[in-house]
C-alpha cells in the first residue's frame, strides 16, 4: 500500500535580503512548491530587508513527493516581480533528519532558463512541393508548462527557428497545456547543411515587459531528412553560461519536517 506523506513546514524568517527597490529595500514574500507546483504563498512583508513570516502549513501528499522549493520574490506594484533566491530540499534530504530541519538556510540564486519543464508535441518532416523542398514543422501541443504567472498558468506560445528565419504560432492564453496544431513551413535550399539547427522554443507572452522562457528542442536538419518524427520531447533550459551570480542573496529560517504513515 502507498505511503501517506505529510509534510510540514514552518517559513520563519529572513535576514539580509537583498534590496530590490529604489528605497533601498524590498518588498519580500515566499511561495513554495512542490514538484514545480505551487502550494503556498506567504504574505508581503513591506519595506523590509529582514522579514518575519511564522506562517506554518501542513501538506498531506497520497503519492510522496520529489522535491520542495522556497522562492522569495520581490512584489512589485507596477510590473513583474523581482525574483531574489530560491531554496531548494530534496526529500531524501528533510527525511534524512528525523527530528526535522530547523536552522538558517542560504539562498541561491535562480536561473530562470533551469526553471523548465513539460514536453511539447510536435512532427517534423522534410516533403517535396511544387519543385521545392520544405522543412514542415507541426506544432501540435504541450503539456505540463511551467506556471509564470501570478494565476498559476503561462500564455504560450512556440517559436521555431530555422536558418536565421523566425516562425511564430498564436499566443493560447492562461493555460499550461495549451493546443496549437498548427504548421509551420521553412523553403529548403539546394546543398541544406545536414548540421543546420532546427530549434523550438516554447515561450510564455506578456503584455508588460519581456516574455519568459518555457524551454526549447533543438534538432539537426540531418535527422529530419532521414525520416518523419513524430513525438513528445521533453522541453530543455538554455546552455548556461557557467558565469556564478556571485551576489549574497541573505537566508531564510524554515522548519520542515516529514511524517510518513
Amino acid at each position: 500500500m502507498a505511503k501517506n506523506t505529510a509534510l510540514h513546514f514552518r517559513v520563519v524568517e529572513g535576514r539580509d535580503l537583498p534590496a530590490k527597490d529604489v528605497s533601498g529595500t524590498s518588498d519580500p514574500y515566499c511561495i513554495i512548491k512542490v514538484d514545480n507546483e505551487i502550494v503556498a504563498r506567504t504574505a508581503t512583508v513591506w519595506k523590509n530587508l529582514n522579514p518575519f513570516w511564522g506562517e506554518e502549513y501542513t501538506l498531506h501528499l497520497p503519492m510522496g513527493f520529489h522535491n520542495l522549493s522556497f522562492y522569495v520574490l520581490d512584489e512589485d506594484t507596477i510590473g513583474h516581480d523581482d525574483v531574489i533566491g530560491k531554496i531548494s530540499l530534496s526529500k531524501d534530504e528533510i527525511s534524512s533528519q528525523p527530528r526535522g530541519i530547523d536552522s538558517w538556510i542560504n539562498l541561491s540564486p535562480v536561473d530562470p532558463n533551469e526553471e523548465v519543464q513539460g514536453e511539447i508535441s510536435l512532427e517534423l518532416q522534410v516533403v517535396e512541393e511544387a519543385h521545392q523542398r520544405l522543412l514542415c514543422c507541426r506544432v501540435l501541443e504541450a503539456r505540463d508548462l511551467a506556471p509564470r504567472d501570478l494565476s498559476g498558468t503561462s500564455d504560450p506560445f512556440a517559436r521555431v527557428l530555422f536558418n536565421g528565419q523566425i516562425l511564430e504560432t498564436a499566443i493560447i492564453k492562461k493555460t499550461r497545456f495549451p493546443r496549437w496544431e498548427e504548421m509551420l513551413e521553412f523553403v529548403l535550399e539546394e546543398g541544406a547543411d545536414s548540421e543546420a539547427p532546427l530549434v523550438v522554443e516554447v515561450w510564455d507572452w506578456d503584455m508588460v515587459g519581456k516574455n519568459d522562457f518555457l524551454g526549447q528542442v533543438k534538432f539537426c536538419l540531418g535527422s529530419v531528412q532521414k525520416s518523419v518524427l513524430k513525438d513528445w520531447f521533453r522541453l530543455l533550459p538554455l546552455p548556461s553560461s557557467g558565469e556564478d551570480a556571485g551576489e549574497k542573496l541573505g537566508q531564510l529560517r524554515l522548519q520542515v519536517r516529514l511524517a510518513e504513515d
